[in-house]
């Protein structure tokens, strides 16, 4: 456990570094960190009390007492009584107090904002992820953004054979024909798919993608479901079954009657989505392919 903590210990102080924890004042402002997160609670929650303040910060309530004496005494806050409970007052912010965390506000999302532009779309997503996967870990519950579904643009089919060609080759050893058979269904769809039968979407979250499914025909009642991909760093949030129920839902508004796959049995938790969503395997036969010995399958389910 000691190399664990270290590893948390070193990760905080280059944190609390980078953002400025340890500077006189917040983001350039007159107020401590605990002072600034006070004055941002009041700013955003509806009915905020003393109490409630306490319980939500995990602070000392003679320390709130002493922090909330000071916003009244420099004007930032007004006290009402509660209407639920008499003993108590509701806590807003005054004009002077919104001007203040206004100034605060803008200057955080500023400097966190420098910090993502340096990063390209797919890191930014891996942040955000690897962010909300430690706060679930330590008990908090993680706010962020939700997973949309959207059809292909331009650049997005090139996105996808670079993320999952990379991928697979550092996961399963893939050489450069699996990229060129990635290459391939791109381009035959690109320049050949029918709007009104076949499509391709990403999954994204905040523009980041995350992750892709195509469907294309086979013959006039089957559909083929093509190229399901999930960012490593997104993995565990439910994409992949979010993408195939997607996939699945469109087949059955295209028009088709069943839907077709082929996967290999390392692909484990692929095989795992097919199952739930009602996939039955069909074939299985060993074969040489992109520089490995794979167990090629075929799975199939009716719409």
């Amino acid at each position: 456990m000691h190399a664990e903590i270290a590893a948390i210990r070193h990760f905080s102080r280059f944190y609390t570094q980078r953002i400025g924890v340890l500077h006189e004042g917040l983001l350039g402002s007159p107020f401590s960190l605990a002072e600034g997160r006070v004055l941002y609670e009041i700013g955003t929650a509806p009915n905020c009390t003393a109490a409630w303040l306490a319980a939500r910060l995990d602070l000392d309530r003679g320390y709130l007492s002493r922090i909330l004496k000071s916003f009244d005494e420099r004007r930032l806050i007004a006290r009402s009584p509660s209407a639920a409970d008499g003993r108590a007052h509701l806590l807003r912010l005054t004009a002077e107090g919104v001007r203040h965390f206004a100034a605060i506000d803008a200057r955080s999302a500023e400097e966190i904002g420098t910090v993502l532009q340096r990063l390209p779309a797919t890191a930014r997503a891996r942040l955000v992820a690897a962010l909300a996967e430690a706060e679930a870990l330590l008990g908090g519950a993680a706010e962020v953004a939700p997973v949309r579904i959207r059809g292909h643009r331009p650049g997005d089919l090139g996105w996808i054979v670079h993320r999952q060609a990379m991928l697979y080759a550092q996961e399963y050893g893939s050489d450069g024909s699996f990229e060129a058979l990635l290459a391939g269904i791109a381009a035959d769809f690109l320049n050949a798919h029918d709007p009104a039968r076949e499509a391709c979407w990403l999954a994204e979250r905040d523009g980041a993608p995350l992750g892709s499914v195509m469907l294309v025909a086979q013959d006039a009642e089957t559909a083929k479901l093509r190229v399901l991909y999930v960012e490593k760093a997104a993995r565990g949030l439910g994409i992949g079954r979010l993408l195939v129920r997607h996939c699945i839902d469109q087949g059955r508004a295209f028009g088709y009657r069943r839907m077709r796959l082929w996967t290999n049995s390392v692909l484990c938790a692929a095989r795992r989505i097919y199952e739930t969503k009602g996939f039955v395997l069909t074939e299985s036969a060993p074969h040489r392919s992109f520089g490995q010995d794979l167990v090629g399958e075929v799975w199939e389910k009716a719409l």
